[in-house]
């Protein structure tokens, strides 16, 4: 029979607990430990301002920058100018670019938040797919290719390194003009209200005026007669 003392009691158990909270930080950082794109989903025929991130650098090597394939059906690409970052648009003398680079000015350590961003605008035949945008992460050491695309049916968590995805969405009216006649009529009402208040606003004002110099000769009039 073995005997467990308080002492070797306590030891286990704080072991026991120590483990437990290793493994509840490692599942949501392994979770984390890619790079997201945001917002998700976008609509066709619109531009969508796309921001990837990651908080983490290729194991525990910093990141030093972000390729991002363009895929096909993107209509325009307008990388955001950010402090600390070189941009470069391969591919952007024959039309849209095929991919874009960030090169971070100075390493970024991993656990801080790093951010790029672009404007892109997506075709109107993208509409109800879902677009990939893979991203080479490069680090002082090493890389990761977030590239991997789930097959149907497959659970993206799945993978290793899935690439960033934009769900697009239908075109919508206003997209194309189909309220152009409103703002117009708007504009118009706008436009009539302003002709309107200027003359019945300058008409109040005119009447106020009268009013001060009638009431201001009643006043001098009477004193007159009293005196």
């Amino acid at each position: 029979m073995t005997t467990i003392t308080p002492a070797r009691r306590r030891a286990r158990l704080t072991a026991g607990v120590l483990a437990g909270t290793a493994l509840a930080l490692a599942a949501p950082l392994a979770a984390s430990a890619h790079v997201h794109v945001d917002p998700a989903d976008a609509t066709a025929g619109g531009s969508t301002v796309l921001t990837f991130s990651s908080s983490h650098g290729c194991d525990s090597s910093p990141t030093t920058g972000f390729t991002i394939d363009i895929p096909e059906g993107v209509a325009g690409i307008a990388p955001h100018a950010q402090a600390g970052w070189t941009i470069e648009r391969v591919g952007a003398d024959a039309g849209v670019p095929t991919q874009v680079v960030f090169t971070a000015d100075a390493p970024i350590e991993s656990g801080l938040l790093t951010t790029v961003s672009m404007q892109v605008t997506f075709a109107d035949d993208l509409a109800g797919e879902t677009v990939a945008f893979p991203v080479l992460q490069e680090c002082v050491e090493g890389s990761t290719d977030w590239a991997e695309i789930a097959e149907d049916g497959q659970d993206p968590h799945d993978l290793d390194a899935p690439a960033p995805v934009v769900t697009v969405g239908e075109a919508t009216a206003d997209l194309h003009g189909g309220d152009h006649g409103d703002a117009a009529d708007a504009h118009d009402d706008s436009t009539t209200a302003d002709h309107t208040v200027l003359p019945i606003a300058l008409g109040v004002g005119g009447l106020v005026l009268g009013a001060a110099g009638l009431a201001a000769g009643l006043i001098a009039l009477r004193r007159t007669r009293r005196s």
